[in-house]
């Protein structure tokens, strides 16, 4: 039985990509509810990759390597909502000390 392997999406295919376009695209700006919906979408990685290493802890993963995939993607979605985070704080921060 031949499994073929997925290959990683770019970054610009991405679905948080897509969605900024799309609000781009409709000239709405709910900054707001695409950061939730990509927060929502983190937190189910989260949780897929979780399964997975809880799968690997107890031996019941049937396919290692979407095992490994899941936990990688968590982690990337992780990384990536971490610098979102970082960059917002450090336009806060620019914009308070900006003199009127």
């Amino acid at each position: 039985m031949e499994k073929k392997i997925e290959g990683v999406n770019p970054l610009a295919s991405s679905d948080l990509v897509k969605k900024g376009k799309e609000v781009e695209k409709s000239g709405q700006s709910d900054f707001g509810e695409v950061l939730k919906e990509s927060l929502n979408e983190v937190n189910e990685l989260q949780k897929k990759g979780q399964e997975a290493m809880s799968d690997i802890a107890t031996g019941q993963v049937k396919d290692l390597h979407q095992a490994a995939l899941a936990i990688d993607k968590a982690e990337m979605s992780m990384k990536l909502m971490l610098e979102v985070r970082n960059k917002a704080i450090n336009a806060y921060k620019e914009i308070l000390r900006t003199q009127i």
